[in-house]
Formats: C-alpha cells, structure tokens, sequence
C-alpha cells in the first residue's frame, strides 16, 4: 500500500527498481546456461551432446526471445508497459519449471523457447516504461542502472554455478540454477504490481484523467497545480499532433517518402545500435566465458567460473561509470569510443591466442586481460545505449515498434552469434575473434556520419529534431537542428523538458 501512494524521487525509484529487477532476471538468463556446459551431471543426463546441439540448446532461448519481440510488436501497445511486463513474467516462469524438470533435449529445449519469449516481451516494456516515465536530464541514467543491473544478474548466474561445481555429481548443481529464474520472474512481479502505468501510453489511449493523476505523483504535485496541467495539455498536443502528421496506418507510415517524422530512418537507427552490440561480440562473453577461458585459452572450469564472474563484476562497474558519462557526453561519441577500443580488444585476444599456448603462458594472459579491458569499453558504451536509444529515437506512436523491431534485431543475432560460437571457436580458434575486431571497426564511420544525438532532449524534442531537419533540408546540420530542439519546448517545463542551463550546460554533444 505505501508503494501504492509514493510521489516524487520515491516513485521514480520504485519504477526504476522494477524495471531493473526485469533486467537483473533477463542478465541471469543470459549467464546461467553457459556455465552449464561444462557441468558432468548435464552432460551425462542430455546423452553428451556435442558443441554444435550445445550451441542450439543455448540459442532455442533466443528464438523464444525473438517470438517475444514480435509478440510485442503486435501486442504491446494494446497491453500496456505494466500488464506487458507481467505476462513476460509469468511466460518466464512457465518455461523455467519446464527446463527444470527436463530430463531428455525435447522438454529442456521447449522450456528455453517459453521462457525466451518471455524475457523477449520484457526487454521491450522495461526500457520503455523508464524511458517514458523518467525526466529527460535522468533518462539516460536510469536505463544505464538497469542495465548494471543486467550484468549483476549475469554476476549471480556465475557465482551460483562457481558454487555448485562443489556438488558436481548431484543434478542439484544444474537444476537448482534453472529453476532460480523463478525467484527473480517474482521479484518483477511483486514490485510491477505496484508501479503505475506510462502516462505517455494512457493519453495515447484517451485515458488522460488516469494519466494527469500518475503526472501528479511523479511531480509530486497536485492533479490541478498549472505544472501538471501544463505537462498533460503537452503530452496530449503531442498525440493529437502525431495523429495529423502521421495519418496512414503504421507501416504505410513506415515507408513514407516525405515523413516529416522520418519514421523508417529512425527505426533503422534504433536497430543499428543493437546490430552494433551484438555483432560487436558481446555475447561470445557474456554467454560462453568460461567455455571461451577452458576451450581457447585452456584453464581449469573452476578457474574459468572464478575469472568469468570477477570480469562481470568489472562489467558493473564500468556500466555504472556510464551513468556519469551517457548524459555529459552523450549517446554518439560513447558508441564511437566503445566500437574503435571494441575493435582493437578484440584484435588483442585474437593475437594472444594465436601465439599463446603452453610454451607461451604471457600471450595467453595477454588474450585474458584484453576480454576484461573490453568489457571496460563495452560498459561505458553500448552495454545500455541499445536499450536506450530505441525507445529515445522513435516517436511515441512508433516508440513500441521501434523498441520491438530492434529488440527482434537483437535476438536474431544473438541467436546467430549463440550457434556459432562454440563450432567457431572449435574449428577456427583464435581467427574467430578476428572477425569481431573487423565487425567493430567497420561499424566506426557508419555511427560517424548516420547517428543523431538525442542526449537531454525530452522524447517530444527529439520528435522536433527530426521535423526540424527535415524542414530546412541540407541548409542545416544536425547539431543545429539539435540546439534549436533544445530551446523548443512542446512537453511543457515540467518533468519531461530540459531546460537550458545547469542541467544541460555540459552535455558535449557530436551530431
């Protein structure tokens, strides 16, 4: 009940510690399975499947992740964010219990699909319920703690199966790690139960009372004070004005010649961030760590567990340091730094691998420490800059399209990097983290001359940034059509707007 009634800082916390606890849930699957490979009693129960059904296992997740994304796509603006997030959860549940009861490749493999469709709904409403409900100046931050929070739940999923390598003979040791996916999925549960709903999503569906109630809280004002009202007559202008531009159904507007909203270029650039992330290489660690330290490097499984989760702690920190960085410097020169210091990690592990070895222990601690300084890079980049921008980019009535179709992005490869990975690193070694190190640094000047910043501008400046451009045309670069956003206010001066000066006075941005 005291949930229920927070106003102000409280509530945006409490939005913020849901969310998070969907992303925390969503980091603990993505670490659990892989520590898994090397666990005797698996192996033995699954008939010792070989890397490439290791790899399909792993992956079915991800195809579960992609339905999902696509179920959101068709769903989520009907449900809502909250009631979207619930039944990602409860999905979760479903296919944890049957993972956990399997005992041959069919049910384990049905038990991933379920539980990735799940996890694949609440990747889309978690990020866009923060986003729409968090002040533009705290944005940033707020989606940057969620994905710290992410990488904890991957630090969780390794302690909990360094810990079980000290019962290797009991299935115990891998049941256990896959039936506590349902402590988290409850966890979201609980706290989403008592979290209101986007007023951005309740005045696109006519509910503006409900949602002038909701702006009142997060003010911590009353439901009449001039600033609530202001924010809502901003918000609903905002509606009404995208109903006019945007007048074809959505993917008549999609494929819009003339779009002032410029909808399929936004779209593609949310998209791109998560084609960065993934075929920059994140998930050959974040998945098969411990594989990638026994199989390439050739350490003990239990130093593996040890160093893969001390270099997921790393991750959190650095993650964290981005919340410092992501509104000061903003989106774009963060993704140019990560993918170039990306590129030459990556090139670092690959040259120390192919000269490390037995004889060569220095090449092999080369290789090892250039996957912990890559996660530093990574961490203050595009670990949250996927989950971030989508949902920044998009207008409010693409905003679940856009979120979902990047998201669907972001499964279909790691799905793809998922299944090829350990047939990679088996049949071609160290060439195989070549191939990211060229990947990242082909992804520099894509992001150079492409990317918009979007960094301190309420999500209805970012709307005018784009009919800005597109009304001056080649006449006006995008940092100046970025200022003149800035100074324009069609949310109202209240929790979503920027206003110039000490909130904003160093964002250095690069448009």
């Amino acid at each position: 009940m005291f949930l229920q009634n927070t106003r102000g800082k409280t509530l945006q916390l409490s939005i913020s510690a849901a969310c998070g606890a969907g992303f925390l849930l969503f980091g603990y699957d993505q670490g659990i399975f892989g520590g898994l490979l090397d666990n005797e009693h698996f192996l033995r129960t699954f008939g010792y499947p070989n890397a490439t059904i290791q790899g399909q296992i792993v992956a079915t997740y991800d195809i579960g992740c992609i339905i999902g994304t696509l179920v959101s796509m068709v769903w989520g603006d009907k449900l809502g964010r909250r009631r979207c997030i619930l039944t990602g959860c409860c999905i979760l549940i479903v296919g944890a219990i049957l993972q956990t009861a399997a005992y041959s490749l069919a049910p384990m493999i049905v038990g991933r699909v379920v539980a990735g469709i799940g996890n694949g709904m609440n990747t889309i409403a978690c990020p866009v319920l923060q986003s729409e409900t968090a002040r533009a100046h705290e944005r940033g931050k707020l989606i940057v703690l969620q994905l710290v929070l992410n990488i904890f739940g991957i630090v969780i999923s390794n302690w909990t199966n360094f810990g079980f390598t000290y019962v290797p003979n009991s299935a115990v040791s891998w049941r256990f790690p896959l039936a506590f996916q349902c402590f988290f999925a409850l966890i979201t549960i609980s706290l989403i139960l008592v979290t209101p709903e986007s007023p951005r999503w309740l005045v696109m569906k006519s509910r503006a009372s409900e949602a002038q109630h909701i702006l009142s809280r997060l003010l911590d004002k009353p439901p009449g004070d001039p600033v609530v009202v202001d924010e809502l007559q901003g918000l609903v202008a905002t509606v009404h004005h995208e109903a006019e531009v945007q007048q074809s159904a959505p993917i008549k507007e999609i494929f819009a010649r003339d779009s002032k909203q410029q909808t399929l270029r936004r779209i593609l650039l949310g998209a791109g961030t998560s084609f960065f992330q993934q075929v920059g290489g994140t998930n050959v660690i974040a998945y098969y760590l411990p594989i990638v330290l026994t199989r390439s490097v050739g350490l003990s499984t239990r130093l593996s567990l040890i160093l893969s989760a001390c270099d997921s702690i790393s991750l959190m920190f650095w993650g964290s340091v981005a919340a410092l960085l992501i509104d000061r410097y903003g989106r774009k020169k963060l993704m140019l730094m990560g993918v170039t210091a990306s590129s030459i990690c990556f090139a670092l592990v690959a040259v120390g691998l192919r000269y490390g070895g037995p004889e060569s222990k220095g090449m092999s601690i080369l290789a090892v420490v250039f996957i912990f300084m890559y996660y530093v890079f990574y961490g203050m980049s595009l670990l949250s800059i996927p989950f971030m921008y989508p949902a920044e980019i998009n207008s409010q009535r693409m905003r679940n399209i856009g979120a979902s179709f990047a998201t669907t992005i972001n499964w279909v490869f790691v799905y793809v990097v998922v299944v090829a990975t350990p047939t990679g690193i088996e049949n071609i070694g160290w060439k195989y983290y070549m191939l990211y190190a060229i990947f990242n640094f082909l992804f520099i000047p894509i992001i150079w001359y492409f990317y918009v910043e979007t960094a301190n501008l309420s999500l209805e400046q970012v709307d005018r940034l784009f009919e800005i451009k597109h009304d001056a045309g080649r006449d006006m670069s995008w940092s100046e059509a970025y200022r003149l956003a800035r100074k324009e206010n069609p949310a109202g001066r209240g929790m979503y707007a920027v206003k110039d000066g000490a909130e904003s006075e160093h964002c250095e941005v690069l448009t």
